[in-house]
């Protein structure tokens, strides 16, 4: 039975916890904390600048500072870390593969918190559970791999988002980081069974989903002979794609790990995980189709949800490649047809189907009465060629508009917003109106599925100022519409002013009431998702 009262266990001795903290009650510097370690514990912490500069920058191009560098390859040398970090008040910031676009793992100085040797124990399935346990330090796509392997093709780890030969299974944990499986089911809270978990002062929480409840919008900490309460986020959270901070429930009611996945690490580190498994398909169609302009693809997505009931879970992508796709992506004759401006593309998962059945069901659904899609228009992708062409055209698409913005001295603005399916209409009328009006050049493309796509803006130098505050009508919109801001990529640093934008301050109040009760001092990851200080 679930209960909301969550007993904290210690990972190093009751009499290690204390040696730290009597050392740590003067406050030490950070040179003299890393004598201590080494000493106590046997423990490198890294304060040569030389080293420290190789793991301060994460793929949002923030600039990060870092004094110290800590490099665990174990739970209880993170517990040690975070301990010390705690008791001394300094600043740690968790960086994992560093593949993040927000700046969740860009250091603003004290320690930074590297998980790259979070390896062990290597990744144990079980079959009948369908579910695998896994250090948090290793690179998802490693593991999906061995996931394949060790099963002889028979089960899968089906989260899959662009990074995820870059990104370490902690971080795609922390930002509930998605792939292109529609809805849901295409992000990673959904599939995390497990945790263990260190809270910022180095206590253990072990939750499996469906333990820990909360009631009446908090959880009770329970240490030894002490109580503590831990107020949970109550804001609306809408039941779409999100990435956008930590998970929220408005009746107080919800599962301990789900506040975890998304929370981008402000309440703690997940050590070790497990994760459910599903089984793989016999086989994958793949459909790449292009269409005069964007009407026709929402017309097509509004067929297909009219279709599936709503639920596109059962695609493994329908992704989308349109306005400006053809200027800025390689390979785009070889693709689109005639002047067709728009393309889809469709992975479906084949059960008991044959390929050549499902693809002639296919044809017949895009080319018949209702979607009156032209045959020649439509490619049925089937070689590992034909595959890495598409990839490598999908891929291009980013690469290709940071050319032009390099040249213009530049950067890249692009949205992570979207909105329930009803409003997606109205939500890309507005957006393209707003950027057409400034003269900017730009490229959208993403998940159709989940009505989601990046609008990438290449202002020049003269149109900079304006490019922002055009991303800030489209973030202040999709709130409107009953949208998210990110879907995918999560809030960091960078996002900041999206989250008061989307759920506004009294929302902000709440995530800081719930901060401050496991770390009082905003020490762990801060900065991410809300301000120290408590400015906006």
């Amino acid at each position: 039975m679930a209960i909301d009262l969550i007993h904290l266990e210690e990972v190093i001795s009751t009499g290690e916890y204390a040696k730290i903290d009597r050392f740590c009650d003067n406050h030490p510097d950070l040179e003299s904390l890393a004598a201590f370690l080494r000493d106590e514990f046997n423990f490198d912490l890294v304060l040569d600048q030389d080293l420290i500069e190789g793991y301060v920058a994460d793929s949002s191009n923030l600039t990060g500072r870092a004094e110290a560098l800590a490099r665990p390859a174990s739970e209880r040398e993170c517990a040690i870390i975070l301990s010390s970090c705690f008791k001394s008040g300094t600043p740690c910031t968790i960086s994992a593969g560093k593949s993040n676009l927000t700046g969740s793992a860009t250091p603003e100085g004290g320690v930074l918190l590297s998980m790259v040797r979070m390896l062990a124990p290597e990744p144990k399935i079980d079959a009948d559970a369908m579910s695998v346990s896994c250090p948090v330090g290793m690179i998802l796509e490693d593991l999906r791999n061995i996931v394949l392997e060790k099963t002889f093709g028979r089960m899968m780890f089906p989260v899959d988002p662009t990074s995820r030969a870059d990104a370490a299974i902690g971080g795609a944990i922390a930002c509930n980081a998605s792939g292109f499986t529609p809805g849901q089911a295409g992000s990673m809270r959904g599939w995390v069974e497990s945790i263990d978990f260190l809270l910022p002062n180095g206590l253990k929480i072990s939750a499996s989903r469906g333990q820990y409840i909360s009631r009446n919008g908090r959880f009770v900490l329970s240490h030894k002979d002490q109580k503590q309460e831990f107020p949970v986020p109550c804001h609306r959270y809408p039941a779409i794609k999100n990435a956008s901070g930590p998970f929220s429930s408005p009746d107080g009611c919800l599962d301990f790990v789900d506040l975890v996945v998304g929370s981008e690490g402000i309440f703690g580190l997940v050590t070790r995980c497990t994760l459910s498994l599903k089984p793989c398909p016999k086989s994958y169609l793949d459909l790449f189709f292009s269409l005069p302009k964007e009407k026709d693809a929402i017309d097509f997505l509004e067929v297909l949800q009219g279709r599936f009931a709503g639920d596109l879970s059962g695609f493994s992508a329908v992704e989308y490649f349109g306005s400006n796709c053809r200027r800025y992506m390689d390979h785009e004759a070889r693709l689109f047809r005639g002047g067709n401006q728009v393309a889809v593309y469709l992975q479906i998962p084949i059960e008991k189907q044959s390929p050549q059945d499902a693809a002639l069901q296919w044809l017949e659904l895009l080319t018949g009465s209702v979607l009156r899609i032209e045959a020649d228009s439509i490619i049925l992708i089937q070689s590992e060629r034909d595959r890495a062409l598409l990839i490598d055209a999908r891929h291009s698409l980013p690469a290709n508009s940071l050319e032009v913005v390099k040249r213009y001295g530049t950067y890249t603005i692009m949205t992570d917003a979207l909105v329930p399916p009803d409003n997606f209409r109205d939500f890309l009328s507005y957006t393209h109106n707003l950027i057409n009006s400034e003269g900017i050049e730009y490229v959208s493309f993403g998940h159709l599925g989940d009505c989601h796509l990046h609008f990438t803006l290449l202002p020049d130098k003269s149109q900079l100022e304006r490019a922002t505050k055009i991303y800030d009508a489209i973030i202040a919109k999709s709130a409107e519409l009953g949208g998210v801001y990110s879907g995918e990529h999560g809030t960091g640093k960078r996002k900041r002013a999206d989250f008061l934008a989307c759920y506004g301050p009294e929302a902000v109040h709440e995530l800081r009431k719930s901060k401050a009760a496991v770390d009082p001092h905003f020490l762990l990851n801060r900065g991410n998702v809300i301000t120290y200080k408590g400015e906006s």
